[in-house]
């Protein structure tokens, strides 16, 4: 059992990251191994579909804020870009996956519904980059997930209770992981990833447009999925985060503690309390 990154990472030495987990989940559920993994693999399914669902259809939800935004990247991707192909195509994925959850579609939460675009467009980018086969993927899901369950036991993924850095953030900060660890990168340098991620959004606020999930969550799943992804290249390149892990997280989670009302998903402030955006929410549920 760990309670911390720190003993996740030295219990992952010994073994594996993904064999540590899946006992943990072993310990906590009773159930057999392959059952848990079936599992993964079950939700491992709907993000991939939900990742991609979008880049071709767009879909239809509630005041259409972000309908088409991942068929547009999608195509632009295809052409001359500022940041290359492969990132274009990854933030279409991660734009599908908001898509899909603002359409009211099936979607893994992970670690929240609204940052839900951000893990599987990460790890499928990255997956296609190593040649990763199927079962590396999975083991990539459940160190993932192992990081992210830590992140929630000692702070919290909720944006009305730490901000959009606790929703988004965390899941980068799973993504860079996962990422690294379909890269080859060793437990410390996986610990280093999730630690640079939740670094580079400490702040982040929880501001969504007319109370829904669309706007900015939206451009936080496609630039938290960039985040994720170099995150994970710095600490595959050796980049020290300087602070550990566990006290990233910590400090994230006083920060969200700190943050005023208006920042924590209420829609009172930040862009949801523009001009523009106030005027959206009341041509969507009426002028009060």
């Amino acid at each position: 059992m760990y309670s911390n990154i720190a003993q996740l990472v030295e219990q992952g030495k010994k073994t594996s990251l993904p064999q540590v987990i899946l006992e943990d989940e072993q310990e906590l559920t009773q159930l057999p191994l392959e059952e848990i993994r079936e599992t993964f693999r079950r939700r491992w399914q709907v993000m991939r579909e939900s990742a991609r669902r979008a880049m071709e259809e767009p879909q239809s939800m509630v005041g259409n804020l972000i309908r088409g935004q991942s068929q547009r990247q999608n195509v632009y991707s295809r052409g001359f870009t500022l940041s290359g192909e492969s990132m274009n195509r990854m933030m279409a994925m991660a734009f599908s996956g908001s898509e899909v959850n603002a359409g009211m579609g099936r979607i893994c939460a992970a670690p929240t519904a609204g940052a839900c675009g951000i893990l599987p467009a990460v790890l499928l980018e990255a997956a296609e980059k190593t040649g990763a086969s199927e079962e590396a993927l999975l083991d990539a899901l459940i160190v993932a997930a192992g990081f992210g369950a830590v992140i929630t036991k000692n702070a919290t993924v909720s944006g009305a209770e730490g901000g959009c850095q606790a929703e988004c953030g965390t899941a980068a900060a799973m993504a860079a992981a996962g990422a690294v660890h379909l890269a080859g990168g060793t437990p410390e340098m996986c610990a280093q990833a999730c630690a640079i991620a939740l670094m580079n959004c400490m702040g982040l606020i929880c501001d969504p447009v007319a109370g829904l999930v669309q706007l900015p969550c939206s451009f936080r799943n496609a630039s938290q999925s960039v985040n994720a992804l170099t995150s994970a290249d710095m600490a595959l390149a050796g980049q020290n985060a300087v602070i550990p892990a566990d006290e990233v997280i910590e400090s994230m989670y006083q920060v969200g503690r700190k943050l005023p009302l208006e920042f924590r998903e209420t829609a009172l402030g930040g862009i949801a309390a523009t001009e523009t955006a106030k005027s959206i929410a009341g041509t969507i549920f009426g002028e009060h």
